[in-house]
């Protein structure tokens, strides 16, 4: 049995329906290829999802009296020896014998009878089982690129401010401070010079009008310089500060007209103060 085999098969398991002779080629497989074992964590893991994803339903009240009704009216196959079908060789073709067939003795041995209706039988099940087992595999195949292209896309698109905030703290020289506000919520200053970024990440912030902004400000040689407004509806942010820090510098909030300051300067009492020195 090669991986693609064992692939098809470990989706099989993972929706628990594989025969009793593939399952103990599958049980050997396992056991022989250690190295194959994330198929079938994989599938496993596929099938929670596919599972999660069903929303229970009451079947019909007619769905027992209509499929006794098509059982009644549909043909029915003779009896098959599970243990014949089990063993049986693939068969691709065959050629039955003419039925009126004259005896020609001197041109050749006779056609080869059929094979029993079980095999017949056996090899339809066991096409069809390893297709409705591929299918499986592709599916899993498919949610798993499908997870993951959703996570990618999900990292591909993070803020700038969370992006910062990841440099930051992975940075070698990463620092922070923390403040309280004057409503008792707090605010926390996250800097790397080696970054070269400033993030504030607070909560508690207070309620503003519609027509009001917080404003970011570097406070420097008792001047203040603009860093950026940002919005709050429930009290928390995480904001990237435009600009590069200096040493020494104050972080300040500063409730401003929408937009920011129209002066370029603070026009009320900052609502936080941060050193960073």
């Amino acid at each position: 049995m090669d991986e693609q085999e064992f692939a098809e098969l470990a989706a099989g398991a993972a929706l628990n329906a594989l025969s009793p002779a593939d399952r103990a080629a599958f049980d050997a497989a396992r056991r022989a290829h250690p190295e194959w074992e994330h198929w079938i964590e994989t599938d496993a893991a596929t099938a929670a999802v596919l599972a999660d994803t069903v929303s229970d339903a009451v079947p019909p009240l007619t769905l027992r009296s209509t499929l006794l009704s098509r059982i009644a009216t549909t043909p029915q196959l003779p009896a098959m020896d599970a243990a014949v079908a089990a063993t049986a060789d693939p068969v691709d073709r065959w050629t039955p014998a003419p039925a009126t067939a004259p005896e020609q003795p001197d041109e050749g041995p006779a056609a080869p009878p059929p094979p029993p209706t079980a095999v017949i039988q056996a090899v339809s099940r066991r096409r069809w089982t390893r297709g409705i087992l591929a299918l499986a595999a592709s599916m899993v195949l498919l949610v798993a690129l499908g997870l993951g292209a959703v996570q990618l896309n999900e990292y591909m698109t993070r803020p700038a401010e969370i992006v910062a905030l990841q440099q930051i703290e992975g940075a070698p020289d990463a620092q922070s401070s923390t403040a309280e506000l004057t409503d008792g919520g707090t605010a926390t200053a996250h800097w790397s010079e080696s970054v070269g970024k400033v993030v504030l990440v607070s909560q508690g912030l207070p309620q503003i009008a519609d027509d009001e902004s917080f404003e970011l400000w570097f406070v420097r040689d008792g001047a203040a310089v603009p860093a950026g407004v940002f919005e709050s509806a429930d009290g928390t942010t995480t904001a990237l500060l435009d600009g590069s820090m200096e040493p020494g510098d104050v972080i300040a909030v500063t409730v401003e007209p929408q937009g920011g300051s129209p002066t370029g300067e603070p026009s009320s009492d900052p609502i936080v103060t941060i050193p960073t020195a």
